[in-house]
């Protein structure tokens, strides 16, 4: 432990700005109900979880699956589209807009974050970027998807994975930083009739 004085001063941080989309009560009483009700879901009782976050704001389409291990900062930030699928322990920090589009896998422990911070900034401040993912995006287990992100249709993102640039479409794609390695080939599903 070096005696260098901090290149920010935190006192001065502030976030007074950034609107979080629904009065400070309403965004307790959602960690509230997460906390206990939607946890507490066992695991065939996915409607239910599905009802309590549209019901807090969520645009869930029709046949999703969500974990009762997920979690979600601002339900009314975050869209789903028709029968995606939301692993265990994947965290939606949803300070921004997270679309996610329809048939798409959200894999156990990712961690798509629509926040960071100005490193140059001696404040700290605050940054905030949506994410889009496009219909039929595998996010494998583990990876990280940073703000701003779009992933396009159809791309594959390998297990632990750290996605800081949008990705192309029909793509396998992976590693830290991410970057597209191979087209994802579409199977013929008569093949394996």
């Amino acid at each position: 432990m070096t005696n260098d004085q901090p290149f920010v001063d935190l006192r001065k941080y502030d976030q007074s700005w950034f609107d979080r989309g629904r009065p400070g009560w309403y965004v307790l009483f959602w960690w509230f109900v997460q906390a206990i009700a939607f946890s507490l879901t066992p695991q065939p009782l996915n409607i239910l979880r599905c009802a309590l976050l549209r019901l807090f704001g969520a645009r869930i389409g029709k046949g999703v699956l969500i974990r009762p291990t997920a979690r979600f900062t601002y339900p009314w930030k975050v869209t789903i589209g028709d029968y995606s699928w939301i692993g265990d322990n994947v965290v939606l920090y949803s300070l921004e807009q997270i679309h996610i589009g329809e048939h798409c896998v959200i894999s156990q422990k990712s961690y798509l974050c629509t926040g960071s911070h100005d490193l140059r900034d001696p404040a700290f401040g605050l940054k905030t970027a949506s994410i889009t993912i496009n219909n039929g995006v595998w996010v494998a287990a583990d990876c990280f998807v940073g703000p701003g992100v779009q992933i396009g249709a159809n791309a594959v993102i390998g297990a632990r994975s750290s996605v800081f640039t949008n990705m192309p479409s029909g793509q396998v794609c992976w590693g830290s930083p991410c970057c597209p390695k191979t087209v994802r080939i579409k199977l013929d599903p008569s093949i394996n009739s």
